[in-house]
């Protein structure tokens, strides 16, 4: 075979075979890119049965129903991936993709939105949420400038659970009352003795009286089974708990823009949902805790509700002289709460 020919014969089988395959197989790839599922890691720290927990695993679903199984979210609850202290800056720094964390447990990080978490009684989680998510779309503050805000809501408001009835402020003087953080402030400010301690040791606190009743959100009356121990329950309404769902910057622009838009479209439905959520939990809890350890509950005199919070004002200008330092509008935002409140009440009050 001559030269001319052989050379002419690898030429038709280089064209022929070895280009197409070529192609075939930069085809493939590419088919197989776009087939294959965009990941996303969700890290949450409460314990998997908890609300934040329970509104995460309702995400991921609509999040892959809506995108056609083009988004696969895994989730990773009780601090499996990220703590509750480092929530934040793990999303940030691209630990996790997404994750869920508590606002007051960082305080002073989150100014303006801190505003919510005061005293200022909010019926329940649903109207505190939806106050929270449009305070934030209206003022979107800096400190969630590195991230994307994908939804936000409260826990239920605290209220007291105890071994004796606190049917009035009179009664709270001097009470031992297991709380924390925010909650220990009000439960000084209104004459109560709080006591710190984790949740997992107030069950024999309270049967050794270390302690005589809890200040939290009416849920763990069933979820811990504290309604065999804490028999009277006192509505008072007093502060919530703030959680920001966030996404880290840079995987938020990569992805494509019809995924975009099912998360954006997502985030004030997931506001609600949540606070509807755990306000049904809230009054399931006091239903089963009526029927089976017939608790009582109560509620304190207009006189009293009022006295209540005359004597936690000095909260408010606490938020309001720090909101100040930090260069924030924070009067401009709590005069903003105050209307968003009276318009959420009309529709969700019970």
């Amino acid at each position: 075979m001559k030269k001319r020919d052989f050379l002419n014969v690898v030429k038709n089988i280089f064209i022929l075979i070895i280009i197409p395959a070529l192609l075939f197989g930069i085809i493939s790839s590419e088919v197989l890119a776009k087939s294959k599922p965009i990941k996303l890691s969700y890290a949450n720290f409460p314990p998997a049965p908890t609300f934040p927990c329970v509104q995460m695993e309702r995400w991921k679903k609509v999040v892959e129903k809506r995108t056609n199984g083009k988004v696969k979210v895994e989730t990773y609850p009780g601090g499996t991936l990220l703590g509750a202290k480092n929530m934040f800056d793990g999303v940030v720094t691209g630990m996790a993709d997404i994750g869920c964390l508590c606002l007051p447990y960082q305080p002073g990080r989150f100014p303006l939105l801190s505003v919510v978490d005061l005293p200022i009684g909010f019926p329940n989680a649903t109207v505190a949420s939806l106050v929270l998510w449009d305070l934030y779309t209206k003022y979107k503050p800096k400190s969630f400038a590195k991230v994307k805000v994908l939804t936000m809501f409260t826990c239920p408001p605290a209220n007291i659970m105890c071994k004796k009835p606190v049917r009035s402020l009179k009664d709270l003087k001097g009470l031992e009352l297991r709380s924390t953080g925010a909650g220990a402030k009000v439960l000084s400010l209104l004459g109560a003795t709080p006591v710190a301690m984790p949740m997992s040791e107030t069950p024999e606190a309270l049967q050794k009286g270390v302690v005589k009743g809890i200040f939290s959100s009416l849920e763990i009356l069933k979820d811990f089974n504290f309604a065999s121990l804490c028999r009277y329950e006192t509505v008072c309404n007093l502060q919530t708990a703030s959680f920001a769902v966030v996404m880290n910057l840079n995987k938020w622009k990569s992805l494509p823009k019809d995924v975009q838009k099912v998360i954006n479209d997502l985030r004030r439905e997931q506001a609600l949902w949540t606070g509807k959520y755990v306000d049904k939990h809230v009054n399931e809890s006091i239903a089963w805790s009526k029927k089976k350890y017939n608790i009582e509950v109560i509620h304190f005199s207009n006189a009293d509700v009022a006295k209540m919070h005359k004597l936690l004002k000095p909260l408010t200008y606490k938020y309001l002289k720090d909101a100040k330092d930090k260069g924030v509008p924070g009067q401009a935002a709590l005069n903003d709460l105050y209307k968003l409140k009276a318009k959420y009440l009309k529709k969700y009050a019970k």
